[in-house]
């Protein structure tokens, strides 16, 4: 006898999806999203990006390997839910300690297999990002579309996700000193810093111009992060505000916040990029890098012809801007997260650039 299904999606259009609740099921509205990676479930769950999103995985197994202690990207993970077409609860691998359902409860993140998730993404793909209620599945159509209606998606995901207040990852070997602005950072990011000699020092993302050069750093990095840039007009400030004093990095939140502060202009993709696997141009090169990438939003191309930024990296799939420079500043950023390995090491060197220029 087959099970009853207990949970649903409804997106605002009016399309519904059975499946079956694993992880908190509570009721949520969410943005939809799909994430086209083969592996790194772990990474993309705790991966403060996700906040307010309920990620749909293209890969139909999930959950087989269980949750390693060595690879969450953020001590309390915040992603909205995670949908799956296979959901599997006896991991082995000998790296687990707790199975994902087990994780998920404990962050209160939702979540539902048995999805059809091939018709899910192509409505994502087809019709793009939009609103989803996941809730019982006793929940008529009208009334999730009602309560769909009258909701609107936070715009404060930066401000919950980022450190509360400064803390410091130290070098087994110091050489330089780094501060970065967290809007919602991947640990791998410090780590991969680390492993460069940075001393990082983690601030929060509306800390000051002025506190942040008290620390006398050698570099700043302007962090990964949740949402839509323009929802943080204080950490574009920010950053307006110190370029030109020391080299700057950013990686895609902060790759959008630098363009903003330079007086470039963004806006949204119809359904994102999130996956290991988009091919990147490196202008500079002609190499291409496949790159892992996590973001709704792009640079636009066209305002960047008024600013002093030029165009370094494009997309391969879909021409959009991937990397901007500005060498008399010493700035630069990408749209994509060269710690996330896809390659595998496709784009490591971009760490290495940022302590070139240090040294410099």
């Amino acid at each position: 006898m087959k099970k009853r299904y207990d949970r649903k999606i409804i997106l605002e259009d009016g399309q519904e999806f059975p499946g079956y609740s694993f992880g908190d099921d509570a009721g949520k509205i969410l943005e939809i999203v799909f994430n086209t990676s083969m592996v790194g479930y772990q990474e993309i769950l705790s991966d403060p990006s996700y906040t307010d999103q309920a990620v749909v995985m293209t890969y139909p197994l999930i959950g087989n390997y269980g949750m390693a202690e060595e690879d969450y990207e953020t001590a309390n993970p915040s992603a909205g839910a995670l949908i799956v077409h296979e959901y599997n609860d006896e991991p082995s691998n000998f790296r687990c300690r707790e199975t994902l359902d087990s994780v998920m409860k404990r962050y209160h993140i939702a979540g539902i297999s048995g999805v059809d998730t091939r018709r899910l993404n192509r409505s994502i793909r087809d019709v793009g990002s939009r609103k989803a209620l996941i809730t019982g599945i006793d929940t008529s159509l009208e009334e999730g579309r009602k309560i769909l209606a009258r909701c609107e998606l936070p715009r404060d995901a930066v401000s919950r996700v980022s450190c509360r207040k400064v803390w410091t990852a130290v070098p087994e070997e110091e050489r330089y000193h780094v501060v970065a602005l967290d809007c919602g950072m991947k640990q791998n990011i410090v780590r991969s810093l680390n492993r460069r000699g940075c001393r990082v020092t983690v601030v929060p993302w509306n800390t000051k111009a002025e506190d942040i050069r008290s620390w006398k750093p050698d570099g700043i990095f302007v962090s990964n992060g949740p949402g839509d840039p323009r929802d943080v007009p204080e950490t574009i400030q920010t950053v307006r505000e110190l370029i030109g004093s020391v080299p700057i990095f950013g990686i895609c939140l902060g790759h959008q916040i630098l363009s903003l502060a330079y007086g470039a202009e963004i806006y949204k993709l119809k359904f994102g990029h999130r996956g290991g696997n988009h091919p990147v141009k490196n202008l500079r090169t002609g190499k291409i890098e496949i790159t892992s990438q996590n973001h709704s939003y792009a640079v636009d191309r066209d305002s960047l012809g008024a600013t002093d930024l030029t165009v370094t990296h494009i997309n391969l799939l879909d021409q959009t801007v991937e990397g901007v420079s500005c060498p008399r500043d010493r700035v630069f950023s990408v749209q994509y997260h060269p710690e996330s390995a896809p390659g595998p090491q496709d784009s490591s060197y971009l760490f290495d650039e940022f302590i070139q220029w240090m040294e410099g």
